[in-house]
C-alpha cells in the first residue's frame, strides 16, 4: 500500500481535473475545452455507474459551448439537488420461510440478533408490509412484503394494497421452486411498468445438503444449474419468458449471483438513484466498492464543478463552513466503506487487537498525518487566510475548491483501498502504513 507510479498516475488525472475546475472558475471564455474536458470525464465511468442521465450531460455540455454558464451551473445543481434527496423503496416479498427476512437484514447490513433487525423464524401472522429503514442512509427504505401466497389477495388486488407504486423495483424471494403465485406476481407487476427480480435463497444449503448425500458425484456448477433451471422452467409455465434467477445465499453474500444482482439493479435503476442505491450496499466485493468510488468521484465532480464556476466573490464565510464540513465528509465516505469507528472495532475485536493497532494497516488514518497533531481543518483554515489575503476574490477561492478536490478524491481513493484490503486480511498485515502526507510539504507553507 505504498505510494507508487500508480498512485502518481492517479495524481496526474487529478490535476487534469484540477485544471478544468479552475478553468470554470476564471477561464469562462474556453468554454469549448470545459465541455470537451466535461465529457471526457463522464466517460470514464461505465453507464450502470453513471449517475446523471446522459442527456443532462448532453445539456450541461451544449449550455457551456454556448458560454451560458449560469444555466449549466443550474442543471448541475438541480441534478445534485436529485442525487442527493433522490429516495429508495425496495419491496421484498415471499413466503414465510424462504429466507425473505434474512435477506432483507442482508441488504440493509444488520446482524439477525440486533435490536432493529427484521425478525427470523417466526410465523408470518400479519398481512401488512413492513418498513425496514437503512442503517445509514435514511432515504433507503426496504419494505417486506407478505408473500402473496399467504393472503387472499389476487396479484392485482395485492399490489393495490401493497401500495405498488410506492417502490422502485420488487424482489421476489424463493427458497424452493417459483410457485405460479410468484409468476402472476411478476406478471401483474410488469404490467404495471415496474421492474422485478426472482432472488433464490439457500444455495448454500442445497450445495451442502447435495455434498453431504452424494460426496462422489458432488458437482457444484452442476447442481447450481440444476437449481437454476428447476426455478426458470416454473417461471416460464406462467410467464411464457425466461426471466433471470439470481441464486444467493444470505450469509455470504459476496458468492454466487448476488454480485450480479447488484449490477443489474444498478443498470435498470434511473441513474440519480444509483448514487444512493451503491452507497448501501455492504462493501463485500471488489466490484462494489469500486462503483461506491466510481458514485463518490462523480459526486464530488459535479460539487467542485459548481463551486468552481460560481467563485465569483470574495473568500468569505461559505467557504470556511465548507471547510468546517470537510471531517464531517471524510466521516461519511469512511461509513460509506464500511470504515466507520464502530465497524473498525468489530474489525479490530475479530483479529485481538486493540483499534489503534489496527489502524496502523490502514492508509486513511494516516492520510494527513505529520510531525503534529495539527487537524486538517486548522491547516486548510490557515491556508486559506494566507491565500486570501495574498491573491482574494475568485482566483483564491477556485484555488481553494481545487485543493478541496483533490482531497476528497485521495481520501476516497484511500478509503475504497482500504476497503479492498480488508476484503484480503493476510496481505492488509504484511507491514505496517508510514506517515504519509498527501502533497509536498510547501502545500501548506
Amino acid at each position: 500500500m505504498e505510494m507508487n507510479f500508480g498512485h502518481l498516475k492517479k495524481i496526474k488525472e487529478f490535476k487534469e481535473d484540477l485544471t478544468l475546475i479552475i478553468k470554470a472558475a476564471v477561464l469562462p471564455y474556453r468554454a469549448m475545452a470545459w465541455a470537451s474536458s466535461f465529457n471526457a470525464f463522464f466517460k470514464n465511468f461505465k453507464r450502470e455507474s453513471k449517475i446523471i442521465p446522459e442527456d443532462t450531460i448532453t445539456l450541461i455540455e451544449a449550455y457551456v459551448e454556448k458560454n451560458k454558464l449560469q444555466n449549466a451551473i443550474s442543471v448541475i445543481e438541480n441534478a445534485l439537488k436529485n442525487i442527493e434527496s433522490a429516495p429508495l423503496n425496495i419491496a421484498v416479498t415471499g413466503e414465510t420461510g424462504t429466507g425473505k427476512s434474512t435477506f432483507i437484514n442482508a441488504l440493509r447490513g444488520v446482524g439477525q440478533e440486533e435490536e432493529d433487525a427484521a425478525p427470523t423464524g417466526v410465523v408470518e401472522t400479519t398481512m401488512r408490509r413492513t418498513a425496514y429503514p437503512h442503517a445509514k442512509l435514511p432515504n433507503v427504505t426496504i419494505w417486506d412484503l407478505p408473500g402473496i401466497g399467504s393472503t387472499n389477495f389476487p396479484p392485482q388486488s395485492y399490489l393495490t394494497q401493497m401500495k405498488f407504486n410506492e417502490y422502485d423495483f420488487f424482489i421476489i424471494v424463493s427458497s424452493t421452486r417459483f410457485k405460479e403465485n410468484d409468476a402472476q406476481l411478476a406478471k401483474a407487476i410488469e404490467m404495471m411498468g415496474m421492474n422485478f427480480y426472482f432472488v433464490r435463497t439457500k444455495i448454500d444449503n442445497d450445495l451442502g445438503n447435495e455434498q453431504k448425500s452424494k460426496p462422489k458425484t458432488f458437482n457444484k456448477e452442476k447442481v447450481l444449474m440444476k437449481i437454476r433451471d428447476d426455478c426458470s422452467e416454473h417461471l416460464q409455465e406462467a410467464l411464457s419468458s425466461e426471466p433471470p434467477v439470481f441464486l444467493v445465499s444470505n450469509f455470504n453474500m459476496s458468492d454466487y449471483d448476488f454480485p450480479k444482482l447488484e449490477t443489474k439493479l444498478l443498470e435498470d435503476l434511473p441513474a440519480h438513484k444509483r448514487h444512493i442505491f451503491s452507497l448501501s450496499l455492504q462493501s463485500l466485493t471488489e466490484a462494489t466498492i469500486n462503483c461506491k468510488r466510481d458514485s463518490l468521484k462523480q459526486k464530488v465532480f459535479l460539487e467542485a464543478i459548481r463551486a468552481g464556476t460560481l467563485a465569483t466573490i470574495p473568500l468569505g464565510g461559505i467557504i470556511m463552513d465548507e471547510v468546517e464540513n470537510l471531517d464531517e465528509t471524510f466521516n461519511l465516505y469512511r461509513s460509506y466503506f464500511g470504515l466507520d469507528d464502530a465497524s473498525l472495532e468489530n474489525y479490530a475485536k475479530n483479529f485481538n487487537m486493540s483499534v489503534n493497532d489496527f489502524k496502523v494497516h490502514l492508509r486513511f488514518p494516516h492520510l494527513f498525518a505529520e510531525d503534529n497533531d495539527e487537524s486538517l481543518e486548522n491547516k486548510l483554515s490557515k491556508y486559506i487566510k494566507r491565500i486570501s489575503s495574498v491573491l482574494g476574490g475568485p482566483v483564491a477561492t477556485a484555488i481553494y475548491y481545487k485543493r478541496a478536490y483533490y482531497l476528497q478524491n485521495l481520501f476516497i481513493d484511500a478509503a475504497a483501498n482500504d476497503a479492498i484490503a480488508l476484503l484480503n486480511n493476510p496481505g492488509l498485515f504484511e507491514k505496517e502504513m508510514e506517515t504519509y502526507i498527501s502533497m509536498p510539504l510547501d502545500y501548506w507553507e
